[in-house]
């Protein structure tokens, strides 16, 4: 498997597109792959748009997907020109404006556009090290290839369980750590509720609780597609300390309210398949 990633880096994006075609075929016409809940989102999202559109916004999502996947395995072996030239960035200085002051920063995202090349275009614009959360693969020799492949621009790959201890080992240096946000706290996690996307739904609480934590001001990072493998990356602010009690709420309910912003301005440029919502809000919550 690892020689069969590896060797995907070796041609040129516009030859191995065709394989992002045949998943989104399997997965959205053969397989109809979470496809059901997907639509169900969707529709409940957008209640005023047209079945049509509504079709046209799932199926472009798996288009994406496909697209999205040949980019990451491909981009495993691109090199830091390729990435500069491929993900832009507006105002790469928002960072380096705080790296310059010593501090550390919390960069916050989801799952829009190609989050894997969002990662490898940082750690390549930014002159700082890009710490980045991540899921341990099944297989190991996968998992020991995607966590090389993620770091090669000077990133520090970390789990997720082992995440609080690496904050507070490097705690006092500036450095700048990545999250995918948008997951679903499980049941039995605090978590904060909003209205989001026309529903109740739940975020994470803990990207509030590690800025307060590190007194570290927090950004989101938007990804918007350009063309075909070319997307433009901007910062914004979403929180500058000195933080005060409620804080990690605040957070929240800004991500919440930017990430909806940019869904609405490319509804199929976001991960819908996720199950973003797993589960009711109870009325006790």
């Amino acid at each position: 498997m690892k020689f069969l990633l590896k060797a995907l880096t070796y041609f040129p994006l516009w030859m191995v597109y065709p394989w992002g075609w045949i998943m989104y075929v399997v997965a959205f016409h053969v397989l109809r792959w979470r496809r059901m809940r997907v639509e169900e989102d969707v529709a409940r999202a957008f209640p005023e748009k047209g079945n049509a559109e509504r079709h046209r916004i799932v199926r472009q999502m798996y288009r994406n997907l496909g697209d999205g996947l040949i980019e990451a395995l491909w981009g495993y072996g691109a090199s830091a020109e390729e990435f500069r030239r491929r993900v832009v960035m507006e105002n790469p200085e928002l960072v380096r404006h705080y790296a310059d002051a010593g501090k550390t920063v919390l960069l916050l995202t989801a799952h829009v556009c190609n989050w894997e090349w969002l990662f490898l275009g940082a750690g390549a614009h930014f002159g700082i090290p890009i710490d980045v959360v991540y899921r341990r693969q099944g297989l190991k020799s996968v998992d020991e290839y995607v966590r090389d492949a993620r770091a090669r621009f000077g990133g520090n790959v970390i789990p997720r369980e082992d995440f609080i201890f690496e904050i507070m080992k490097w705690s006092g240096e500036p450095r700048a750590y990545a999250l995918v946000a948008d997951q679903t706290p499980k049941r039995n996690e605090t978590k904060h509720w909003t209205h989001f996307l026309k529903q109740d739904t739940a975020f994470f609480l803990g990207a509030g609780k590690i800025a307060n934590f590190l007194q570290a001001p927090v950004l989101y990072v938007a990804m918007r597609r350009v063309r075909r493998g070319h997307y433009l990356v901007r910062l914004s602010v979403l929180a500058e300390p000195p933080y005060e009690d409620g804080s990690d709420v605040l957070i929240s309910e800004r991500y919440a309210r930017t990430l909806e912003s940019e869904i609405l301005a490319s509804p199929a440029d976001w991960l819908w398949l996720q199950k973003k919502w797993k589960y009711p809000k109870r009325p006790d919550e």
